[in-house]
């Protein structure tokens, strides 16, 4: 359940009323407004009190999240870039950070191509232990420095609680991957950590599951977060994963956060990345993650997935003239 606040008015006589009645419950500073979640609804849906404004009991599971109670869309704000709004937002840069040179020669060809964020991975979570594990802090040394020359905004995957304080330095996005999907001591610190949250889906997780996840980052009075959908694990082997377009549909009606899509890994072929991104732009994703890197046969991750800037560029071109016909920007 959650209760709308009247501003500037005493909350003490709600408190004590919220105390006996036994139910869990949080106040929270989010989206501009004063707002206590409590639960079970049951022990909380005859409180009444003079600073309530509004009380909302929302049918979904994800109360948050659910576009029941915040019927306008969120925007996140990345540094200055605005994802959710008219403009389809591209972060855009290689699997993995393997050195100045190649963050640096694909930062500016994303750019130049009209790239809105620079992605990298620094931490690689790889199924195998004998994988490129990534640079670890040099990673994100490089990522920030590179981000700054060039001025787009940087984002990488958090892997670990105890990393928080290290990503407040270089990054201005954290992103949770899917194997993270569902660690929720890592989703509540990245709610405490202030900075915008790309959230992927679990590779096995329901729409409800990863909306669900999401709580756990604005239930720590964090609203910036961007939902991702990168492929679920399904019986198909034609694709890496596959990538749930009515999933994300149903994401995007069900909430107010901004959804993006992930065409890279779902592909697993660099081949077939150009059509998931048109065909995630065209369902409606505001924002897209892609795979970029100078030479992606010699790539120490994911080789086959990465577009060469070359290609890139054409599929930027072809993202904007589906935008413009269906009344967006890129």
């Amino acid at each position: 359940m959650l209760f709308i606040l009247k501003h500037g008015v005493d909350y003490s006589t709600l408190n004590e009323k919220l105390k006996e009645s036994s139910a869990s419950y949080k106040f929270l500073d989010l989206y501009g407004k004063k707002i206590v979640i409590a639960w079970p609804d049951a022990y909380v849906e005859n409180i009444t009190d003079p600073s309530i404004e509004i009380a909302v009991k929302p049918k979904r599971p994800f109360q948050l999240a659910s576009n029941e109670w915040k019927k306008e869309p969120t925007e996140v704000d990345v540094k200055g870039v605005k994802i959710g709004g008219d403009k389809v937002v591209v972060a855009a840069g290689p699997c993995a950070v393997e050195d100045e040179e190649q963050v640096l020669t694909v930062a500016k060809a994303v750019k130049r191509a009209g790239a809105s964020l620079l992605r990298g991975g620094a931490f690689k979570p790889r199924t195998s232990p004998y994988s490129f594990q990534g640079l670890g802090e040099k990673g994100l040394q490089i990522l920030r420095k590179v981000g700054d020359e060039v001025g787009l905004p940087v984002v990488s995957e958090i892997m670990d609680t105890r990393q928080i304080d290290m990503f407040k330095k270089y990054v201005d996005m954290l992103q949770i991957g899917a194997r993270n999907a569902q660690n929720f001591d890592l989703l509540k610190v990245a709610g405490q950590s202030g900075l915008p949250v790309l959230l992927k889906r679990g590779m096995g997780n329901t729409v409800e599951e990863w909306i669900l996840t999401s709580e756990y980052i604005l239930s720590e009075g964090n609203g910036n977060v961007v939902l991702c959908e990168r492929g679920i694990r399904t019986f198909e082997k034609a694709t890496r994963f596959t990538i749930d377009i009515g999933g994300m549909v149903a994401a995007k009606l069900q909430t107010h956060l901004p959804i993006c899509a992930d065409p890279s890994h779902p592909a697993g072929k660099r081949e077939l990345v150009h059509s998931l991104a048109l065909a995630s732009v065209a369902a409606g994703a505001d924002m897209l993650l892609i795979e970029v890197h100078p030479h992606p046969e010699k790539a120490l991750s994911d080789s086959e997935q990465q577009l060469t800037p070359e290609s890139f560029e054409v599929l930027m071109n072809r993202i904007k003239a589906l935008t413009n016909a269906l009344g967006r920007t890129a």
